[in-house]
Parts: structure tokens; sequence; C-alpha cells
């Protein structure tokens, strides 16, 4: 069996949070999702369970970051191109998202980060496939 990871995340307004997410092409597993949470389908083995904030709070005995001021975490996403790089950050950005730094380009990866509408940092990368092959 494959390891699966659930990234817990705080938001202010779940459905705010949904419907930015839904904008930058996600979707949603109805079966863990309520008024406290909902469960964001990354991928088959990834997901991002966006807790309201009081709810979050009963996880954990430690404050909430400011995410205006600090950075708890960086969520970094693979991408299949370049391509997708920019319609996922487009799309996040079109959505209400900030952009988050400049563009990198280093070597054979490329990347673009953007801030959700709670300060979460979202870093999308491509790798060129070239490069890690040898």
């Amino acid at each position: 069996m494959s390891r699966k990871i659930f990234v817990n995340l705080p938001v202010k307004d779940l459905d705010r949070s949904v419907d930015f997410f839904t904008k930058c092409g996600f979707s949603f597993n109805p079966q863990f999702t309520d008024e406290n949470a909902t469960c964001m389908v990354v991928s088959e083995d990834i997901y991002v369970m966006l807790l309201v904030e009081p709810f979050f709070k009963s996880f954990s005995q430690r404050e909430i970051p400011d995410t205006a001021r600090t950075s708890e975490v960086l969520v970094c996403l693979s991408a299949d191109s370049r391509e997708e790089v920019d319609e996922l950050v487009d799309a996040a950005l079109t959505a209400g998202a900030a952009a988050h730094g400049d563009p990198q380009e280093e070597g054979p990866m490329y990347g673009r980060s953007f801030a959700d509408p709670d300060g979460h940092i979202w870093e999308v990368m491509w790798m060129d496939p070239a490069a890690i092959e040898g």
C-alpha cells in the first residue's frame, strides 16, 4: 500500500477556501466535508484538509501563525510541464491569490508561487525529466 499524505491547514472561511480552490481546479471529497472541514483532493495519494480555525485548534495547543507575518509551511506541488505551472498559478491569481515572489528558473527547474486567501504559500514546480534521467 502506498503512503498517503494529509496536510492540515487552518482557514478563516471554509466556503471562501472551497470556492478558491475549486477555481484552481481541485475537487473535494464530500465524505470528509462538513461545516468544520473539507478534504481537498490533490492526487490519489495527497489530500489537504482545510479546517476552520476553531476546529484546527482542537488538534494543536500551539497558536495558529499570522500568515501575513510568518510562514508555518510551504506547500510545493509538482507539475507535468512549465505550462501547467503557469496554468495553475494563473488560475489561483485570477481566483484571488496573491503572487508570492518571482518565478524561479534554476537550471532544469521552473516554478512560481502564490499565497492563498488565508496566506498559506503554495509553490508549483516543474523539472525537466531529461535532467533527472542521467
